[in-house]
């Protein structure tokens, strides 16, 4: 039985991956009147007069809604709401397991931005902070601005920030090993949707200056009337040198390779144009861009993958649960890039100079100084303000 068949099974055992538990039994009628009528008014009340007592009363301190509308479902596109629910509650368990976040899955069967934006606006009360997943882009990035305006709580696309602060982190110390600055390295990245676009963004903002986005039809051109307002704006970030042609031609003498894209569309002949020590990161799933073999086998000298069976796996779950545990112990109101770029370098500094190799330059995932180095790194970020 290979993975896919054995957690089909598993999935069909448990029927769904996560429960709502009682904190309090309620064993007699006087247990009944206190977490229930008529005992619960004087709650109700406390939070009427003051609405921030909703999060010393209620679990809303310490819950957090995952939600998608299935358009951008891992490496399966738009599979629709109902099929996304079983990512949404492997999230939701991983919030759980990791970082003690009690969080729960939902899924919104429309596709139009306003709808989606006013949705999930409305069932916001509920809520500590909204994770968004799998929203496809453009829309995401409209999606999780609007929400960021009006509300009060933080909002997080993971598809976006998640991976630019695990696949950064692991950069900066792959770096390390290989005696490169970042702001001198050429750093090619290769896929122009959310997840590519959060990359590059966030790298030119911790100071890469020689970076070029590539997508399907080659290195992005913001003059191309076939990009969306995202991709031009990133087009006309990046690009300094303004290369043109395919991947292969922005590979040339590249110090970096990130794929966000799709499996096998790089070959070792494209790797051996990189420049020497070159470092690749393949983070499609569940097939990379090209496997560690190959690559390696061209050349390169460090390898990671968003796959696990293989070293440096660079995974969401390194990010997420630890960053909402702070954004609610500090009661953020809203994430910024500050915090950001904090539990970025809070999560490469867990791999020591001393511990520093070229199969290990992020840490696993079962770390436990993990979630702890990342949510006090937003804790801290959050006190300085």
């Amino acid at each position: 039985m290979d993975i896919m068949e054995e957690s089909l099974a598993l999935h069909r055992k448990l029927k769904g991956k996560i429960v709502i538990e009682s904190k309090y039994t309620i064993k007699n009628k006087k247990d009944l009147s206190l977490v229930y009528t008529p005992g619960v008014a004087s709650s109700c009340l406390s939070i009427k007069e003051n609405p921030e007592e909703a999060y010393g009363l209620t679990s809303k301190n310490n819950t957090v809604a995952v939600i998608s509308d299935g358009t951008a479902v891992l490496g399966l596109g738009d599979i629709g709401p109902l099929a996304a629910i079983p990512v949404m509650e492997g999230k939701c368990a991983i919030f759980k397991e990791f970082a003690g976040v009690d969080a729960i899955p939902i899924v919104l069967n429309t596709k139009n931005v306003d709808e989606l934006v006013k949705t999930i606006y409305h069932l916001a009360p509920s809520f500590g902070g909204i994770n968004l997943e799998d929203i496809s882009a453009p829309r995401c990035f409209e999606v999780e601005k609007r929400l960021r305006s009006m509300l009060d709580i933080p909002v997080f696309h993971d598809d976006q920030h998640g991976t630019a602060i695990a696949c950064s982190a692991a950069l900066l110390n792959a770096l390390k090993i290989v005696k490169k600055d970042l702001n001198h390295a050429k750093i090619v990245i290769n896929g122009a949707g959310s997840a590519g676009i959060a990359v590059s963004t966030f790298l030119l903002g911790l100071g890469a200056k020689h970076l070029i986005v590539c997508d399907k039809a080659g290195i992005l051109d913001p003059n191309d009337k076939n990009l969306n307002s995202a991709q031009v704006h990133i087009a006309q970030l990046s690009n300094k040198d303004n290369v043109k042609g395919s991947l292969g031609d922005a590979l040339v003498n590249a110090d970096v390779f990130i794929g966000v894209s799709a499996g096998n569309i790089v070959n070792k002949k494209m790797v051996k144009l990189m420049d020497k020590d070159a470092i690749i990161f393949a983070l499609a799933n569940p097939t990379p861009e090209i496997s560690r073999d190959d690559a390696l086998g061209a050349g390169a000298r460090i390898y990671g993958a968003g796959i696990s069976n293989v070293p440096n796996q660079i995974n969401n779950a390194l990010v997420f649960p630890g960053l909402f545990k702070g954004l609610l112990k500090a009661r953020v109101k809203q994430i910024d890039n500050k915090m950001e770029v904090a539990a970025c370098k809070a999560l490469a500094a867990l791999v020591s100079d001393e511990e520093l190799k070229e199969d290990y330059i992020i840490p696993d995932v079962f770390n436990k100084n993990v979630t702890l180095a990342i949510s006090q790194a937003i804790i801290e970020c959050q006190s300085r303000k």
